[in-house]
């Protein structure tokens, strides 16, 4: 039997280990574009829905691989994206501990749908109420004091996929640009949809981000990757010592029971192999297990993304982009992608 190698058990990295506050993982920080990237406004992240893993076929580019030349296989995750809806505007001006919000302006008539996530929306837009009291204009936004930044304010679509949900997830979508180019696409873009393929494109980078599978409460062995004690010993699973006596405290970097799973974990630099439409492509037959059959657009991704099926994930423009010569392919087989 091999050794058992867990190297992120333990880890210090992520510290406390408790479960996240919600299912939807979104991002704190938004990389700011440089050169001619910023000039036009664009998207800068999405939410999508995990589906499952498959894997594709390509020719092997990298030179300095012994594989140079042969077809090799690559595993990837394949993300259902189904298009935002953008139901409002918010505009932030700086404070001494980040940002405030200045207010929102909001869709006349939003998605049905959306009133089973935002009750008030049904309050606010009624006819026994005044909009114009309610709603914050997009006049008075334009004229907020150090306005510096503009999000659209986001839902999406469950209905058009297929793991059986209506209830959408909201999200902040950031922008990239100068403000008034903001102001102007933000405008244009309201009670409209935002593509997957307005964010990213095929052979780019993206981080994503997604709350991990949740495995409870669980012992030192398998939360930290505890070495089991010796058959005479009197406790197996557990640690030898939680530590000194002076200080007298047990630390932190001590491995203790607790929570396992259900955190808010983020991956960098998965390469886009496609983006596409043609969910005919990879539908296997009978559907994707605990999934079912894509609907709508999809991501494949290199390698596994963090989460349960089903469950939302957090994509952007990558934060600190390193190429890797680990997926140079050519000639993709879509033809031979099995589930």
């Amino acid at each position: 039997m091999g050794k058992k190698h867990k190297p992120h058990s333990g880890s210090k990295g992520f510290y406390p280990r408790v479960r996240a506050k919600r299912h939807v993982a979104l991002f704190r920080t938004i990389p700011t574009l440089s050169g001619k990237e910023n000039e036009s406004v664009k998207p800068l992240n999405f939410l999508g829905y995990k589906a499952g893993m498959t894997h594709v076929f390509g020719i092997n580019q990298s030179k300095g691989s012994s594989k140079f030349g042969q077809e090799m296989m690559i595993p990837c995750s394949v993300i259902e994206c189904p298009p935002l809806t953008v139901f409002g505007i918010r505009g932030y001006f700086p404070a001494p501990h980040g940002l405030l919000a200045a207010g929102d302006v909001l869709q006349e008539k939003p998605d049905k749908e959306l009133e089973k996530k935002i009750p008030s929306f049904k309050k606010t837009h009624s006819k026994k109420t005044d909009s114009k009291k309610t709603n914050f204009s997009f006049e008075s936004l334009e004229k907020t004091p150090d306005l510096s930044e503009i999000r659209l304010l986001c839902h999406t679509n469950p209905k058009l996929t297929g793991i059986g949900e209506k209830k959408p997830d909201l999200v902040e979508v950031h922008l990239s640009g100068k403000l008034a180019n903001q102001l102007a696409f933000a405008r244009e873009m309201l009670g409209k949809e935002i593509k997957v393929s307005d964010v990213v494109a095929e052979k780019a980078l993206v981080d994503v981000k997604a709350v991990s599978k949740g495995k409870g409460f669980q012992g030192v062995v398998k939360r930290a990757g505890v070495k089991i004690h010796r058959p005479k010993s009197k406790k197996h699973r557990s640690i030898g010592s939680i530590g000194a006596w002076h200080p007298p405290i047990v630390m932190w970097t001590v491995p203790r029971p607790g929570q396992m799973g259900y955190h808010n974990r983020t991956e960098y630099n998965k390469k886009v192999i496609k983006v596409s439409e043609k969910v005919e492509e990879v539908n296997p037959q009978g559907g994707f297990t605990n999934y079912g059959t894509l609907r709508s657009a999809f991501l494949l991704l290199t390698g596994s993304v963090p989460g349960a099926l089903r469950r939302p994930i957090g994509i952007r423009v990558p934060m600190r982009p390193q190429e890797t010569k680990k997926f140079n392919v050519t000639q993709l087989s879509l033809s031979r992608v099995s589930a």
